[in-house]
């Protein structure tokens, strides 16, 4: 499928990205450096977090700027080196990272881990969506979706062996990516079914025979949302703290009488549990604050979608609007106790180099496409606002 030309941003053009995208973004951004500061000091330094945390935004923001002013578009001729960039990467960490409460995410730089699952998501989204543009002609076939799914899984299974929230996150990217390009319902069907067949048979056939293919502390954080008050020393306790820190917010927030953030009896709230952290601390309005920047993230995100110059644009806007969705969806969910404790952090607000880097460099290539998106509109003489 030919693709047209690069398209230059007009010098005249205000505002060449989407401000409300951007507004988002900045307001995520700094509901973190406040609730780090507010809530999870390390010792000594209570403003440690949210220094480190401020430095990560930086880099991402410089980052996400100049791949803002870039035509994504030409991200596709390298497809192959970005695909092997993040299959580098991933067992890179396999072989070399360090070991964390049983398994290996991240390999540790003297100032920074690296997190190449993370890194994954955006690389993942950018070569998937090539591969099925190089084969747009043939989206209706099953040897198409058999390549793409085929191209996802690989990652996906060898990123689920270490770090299963991020694993689950590579095949939401798969399953939206083969939406947007119009793959048969009957596809969808299958690859659900087939899904359907592996969980049953990790969760229930494989230990029945005794093949344990989930390490047990996965198994808890699985299904210890079924049972929070049994055994409160299991995974049910990072909950049952979360929902005391929501309920104990009420409207408006306990402010500086916090206890469960402040006293670290909320574990991971600077990982994990942001958003319970943040709701003692501000109540409803501040929750409903985040939860509103989220969706005017998303919201952006699905209109940059429908105004994206090509087929490649909107691929990846979908990609990376379903990333975005699912990480919050199941980060917030965990943290009012209706999802399972899988690790996916809430994205700009969860602390952590990798994830943040990682999501402003996706608000990035959402920001290309939307300029480019407007600035063939321009050209081509449509005064339609987006």
């Amino acid at each position: 499928m030919n693709e047209p030309p690069a398209t230059r941003i007009p010098a005249g053009l205000r505002l060449p990205f989407d401000p409300l995208l951007a507004l988002a973004a900045v307001g995520l951004m700094v509901a973190s450096i406040v609730s780090l500061n507010e809530t999870s000091g390390a010792p000594g330094d209570p403003r440690e977090f949210a220094i480190r945390q401020s430095v990560f935004f930086a880099i991402g923001i410089v980052l996400a700027i100049v791949i803002s002013r870039l035509d994504y578009s030409r991200l596709r001729e390298l497809k192959y080196g970005v695909y092997g960039l993040m299959m580098g990467g991933i067992l890179l960490v396999a072989v070399f990272g360090g070991v964390t409460r049983g398994s290996r995410r991240a390999i540790q730089l003297p100032f920074f881990e690296v997190q190449a699952s993370e890194l994954g998501k955006v690389l993942l989204v950018v070569a998937l969506s090539a591969f099925a543009v190089d084969r747009a002609r043939g989206l209706g076939e099953r040897d198409t979706t058999a390549r793409l799914v085929l191209v996802a899984m690989i990652p996906a299974i060898l990123v689920m062996s270490s770090d299963l929230g991020s694993g689950l996150v590579y095949i939401v990217i798969l399953f939206a990516i083969l939406f947007v390009a119009g793959v048969s319902w009957r596809h969808f069907a299958g690859l659900v079914a087939l899904g359907a067949v592996s969980v049953t048979f990790v969760l229930v056939a494989a230990p029945a025979v005794g093949v344990t293919v989930l390490k047990p502390y996965q198994t808890e954080r699985l299904t210890a949302f079924f049972y929070p008050t049994e055994d409160p020393s299991k995974a049910g306790y990072h909950q049952n703290q979360s929902r005391v820190a929501i309920g104990a917010g009420g409207k408006t927030g306990r402010g500086d009488r916090s206890t469960q953030g402040p006293l670290s009896f909320l574990p991971e709230q600077r990982t994990d549990f942001p958003f319970a952290a943040i709701a003692e601390r501000w109540g409803f309005a501040g929750a409903g604050l985040v939860l509103s920047l989220y969706a005017l993230l998303v919201w952006r995100g699905l209109r940059i979608l429908t105004v994206a110059k090509n087929l490649y644009g909107a691929l990846i806007a979908g990609g990376i609007v379903a990333m975005l969705l699912f990480q919050v969806f199941i980060n917030v969910g965990m943290n009012v106790g209706i999802m399972p404790i899988t690790g996916i952090p809430l994205p700009l607000l969860s602390y952590g180099g990798s994830s943040v880097i990682t999501t402003l460099l996706a608000i990035g290539l959402l920001q290309s496409i939307y300029a480019q998106g407007r600035a063939v509109a321009a050209a081509k003489g449509r005064g339609r606002s987006f």
